[in-house]
C-alpha cells in the first residue's frame, strides 16, 4: 500500500509543519485558546531566546579583546616576557582553535541541534577560561586559549543561524544585528575589565575567571530555550522515514505471529494516541516551547503506528477475504475508493486546518481512528494461518 504510506506521510508532514514553522506563520492564540492567523507574532515571543543566543557572540568578542590589556602581565607572571613568538602564540592559538570550531560547527548543529550545540560551545569556554585563569606556565595558558578558541569558532555560526531561524520575519533584520552588538559589548567589557591588569598583580586571572560566568549562563539558559523549528522539521523528516521503515519491518515480523486483527487494533490505537498528542499540542494548556515536541512526537508515533498495521494489513486482508471469482474486481473497487478518499483528504486538509484549527481537526482524526478500533474488534475476521478455502467457509452465511 505504497499510496497509503505516501498519503499519511505527506498529510501529517504538512500538519506538523504548521506547528514547527510557528515563528514564520502568522499564528497567535485568541482568548478562547483557538489558533487564528491574525497578524505577525509578537516580537516578545523570541526576544529572550535571542538574548540567550547572543551570549555566544558576547563571549566571542570578550575573548578577542581580553588578551589586549592582559598580555604584558601574563608574560611577566608566566616568565616569557620579551619572547615575542610566545606572546604571538598566546594571541593566535585562540584563532587556531576558532578555525577548528568553525569547521565542525555545521556538522555539530546538524547532528545534535542548536540547544546542545550552544552548550557544547559554552563547555570549552568554561574549561579554557578556568585553565587560563589557573595557568602556571606558558603551556597551560596555550592549552586554555586553544579550548576557548574552539568555543569561539562555534559561537558566531550558531548564534547567526539560531537568530535567523527563530526570529519573526518582520524583525529578523533587527534581531540579526543583536549578534554584532553582543560582540561589540563583549569586546568593550574585556577592555574595561582588563584595564587594571597592568597595575594590579594577578588581575589578569580575574579577567579569565569572569568570562566563565556568561559561558555558564549560556549553557544553563539554553536548557530552557526552544530548539530551532527548522532544525526540528528537518530532523523530523529523517525520523519519519526511519519510523516508517521500522513499522513496516515490524509488520513483516508480526503479521503471521500476532495476526492481522491484532495489528490493526494496535495500529489504530496508536494512531488515536498520536492524534491526541497532535491535538494537545494545539491546545491552550501547552506552552509554546513544548507544543513542537508534542506535535513532532505525535507525527512520528502516527507514522510508526500506521506502518505497523493500517498501512500493510488492509490490502492483504481484503485480498484474503474476497472470493476468487470477484477478488480482482472487488480489490480494484476498494483501492479506487481508497484513492478517492485520499484525494479529498489531501485537497481539504489545509483548508480545514485553516477553518477549524488543528485542535478540532486532530480530534476528529482521533475519533475516526477510535471508531476504526471498535469496528475492527467487532467485525473483522482474523485470517492468520487460514487457507483461502477456510476463510471462504468461515464467511459463508449460516444456513
Amino acid at each position: 500500500m505504497r499510496g497509503r504510506h505516501a498519503d499519511a506521510y505527506s498529510i501529517y508532514k504538512r500538519g506538523t509543519r504548521d506547528y514547527i514553522n510557528a515563528y514564520d506563520k502568522e499564528q497567535v492564540r485568541s482568548l478562547n485558546g483557538v489558533s487564528k492567523e491574525i497578524g505577525n507574532p509578537s516580537w516578545k515571543r523570541s526576544f529572550l531566546y535571542i538574548l540567550v543566543a547572543s551570549l555566544a557572540s558576547f563571549l566571542y568578542g570578550y575573548h578577542l579583546g581580553v588578551i589586549n590589556e592582559t598580555l604584558e602581565s601574563i608574560s611577566n607572571d608566566l616568565h616569557f616576557n620579551g619572547n615575542t613568538m610566545a606572546e604571538g602564540l598566546v594571541v593566535s592559538i585562540c584563532l587556531g582553535g576558532g578555525f577548528l570550531g568553525s569547521t565542525f560547527s555545521g556538522l555539530i548543529v546538524d547532528r545534535v541541534g542548536f540547544r546542545r550545540a550552544f552548550q557544547l560551545c559554552a563547555l570549552p569556554m568554561i574549561i579554557g577560561s578556568s585553565m587560563s585563569a589557573t595557568a602556571k606556565n606558558l603551556s597551560g595558558m596555550l592549552l586554555g586559549r586553544l579550548f576557548v578558541g574552539t568555543g569561539m569558532g562555534l559561537g558566531p555560526t550558531l548564534a547567526t543561524l539560531y537568530v535567523t531561524e527563530v526570529s519573526p520575519a518582520y524583525v529578523r533584520g533587527t534581531y540579526g544585528s543583536f549578534t554584532q552588538i553582543a560582540t561589540s559589548l563583549g569586546l568593550m567589557s574585556s577592555l574595561l575589565i582588563g584595564f587594571p591588569a597592568k597595575e594590579t598583580e594577578g588581575w589578569w586571572r580575574i579577567c579569565f575567571w569572569v568570562s566563565a560566568v556568561p559561558a555558564a549562563l549560556l549553557a544553563l539558559f539554553m536548557e530552557f530555550s526552544p530548539e530551532s523549528p527548522h532544525w526540528l522539521f528537518k530532523s523530523a523528516n529523517i525520523s519519519v522515514g526511519i519510523a516508517n521503515f521500522l513499522g513496516s519491518f515490524a509488520a513483516l515480523l508480526l503479521m503471521d505471529k500476532l495476526g492481522r486483527k491484532v495489528l490493526l487494533i494496535g495500529s489504530f490505537s496508536g494512531m488515536v494516541v498520536a492524534m491526541g498528542l497532535q491535538a494537545a499540542s494545539a491546545s491552550s494548556l501547552v506552552s509554546s516551547s513544548n507544543e513542537v515536541y508534542l506535535s513532532v512526537g505525535g507525527m512520528l508515533l502516527f507514522v510508526l503506528a500506521f506502518s505497523v498495521g493500517a498501512g500493510p494489513v488492509p490490502s492483504l486482508l481484503l485480498s484474503e477475504m474476497f472470493m476468487g471469482r470477484i477478488r480482482a474486481k472487488a480489490m480494484s473497487v476498494c483501492l479506487a475508493s481508497h484513492w478517492v478518499v485520499n484525494f479529498f483528504v489531501g485537497l481539504l486538509f489545509l483548508r480545514l486546518l485553516e477553518q477549524i484549527g488543528p485542535l478540532v481537526l486532530n480530534t476528529i482524526f482521533a475519533t475516526f481512528c477510535l471508531v476504526a478500533v471498535i469496528f475492527v474488534k467487532r467485525n473483522v475476521l482474523e485470517t492468520k494461518g487460514k487457507s483461502l478455502q477456510e476463510i471462504k467457509i468461515t464467511l459463508l452465511p449460516p444456513e
